[in-house]
């Protein structure tokens, strides 16, 4: 089951947010199995995340990474809010025509 966690870390700046997702790029872990949305939002000095993932069990796994990123920066999150979700609407994707291609990206033949 899909679920929403809310994370209301108490001083997150904006700063030591871009530093976690720094290190979490370097580790391998920037865009986790499992999370189908994240976002970050709020007054920079004290940002809140907010992601929906597949399962608590692929969350699980993802914070075996994040939690010492998180300590090594001095985040506390605190207790999250973990929600089920009843519904995530996502855009549709975008859909090209297979004869279309855009604009400067069509190969050239050499003469």
């Amino acid at each position: 089951m899909a679920i929403g966690i809310y994370f209301s870390a108490a001083g997150m700046s904006a700063a030591k947010y871009d530093e976690c997702i720094k290190l979490l790029k370097k580790a391998g872990a920037g865009n986790p199995a499992g999370r189908s949305y994240h976002a970050a939002f709020g007054p920079k000095d004290n940002l809140m995340v907010f992601d929906v993932w597949t399962s608590q069990a692929a969350f699980d796994k993802f914070g075996k990474t994040l939690m010492p990123i998180l300590q090594q920066l001095g985040i506390d999150l605190g207790t999250p809010a973990v929600m089920p979700m009843h519904k995530v609407i996502l855009p549709a994707p975008k859909v090209t025509s297979p004869g279309k291609q855009a604009k400067g990206t069509a190969s050239r033949k050499k003469r």
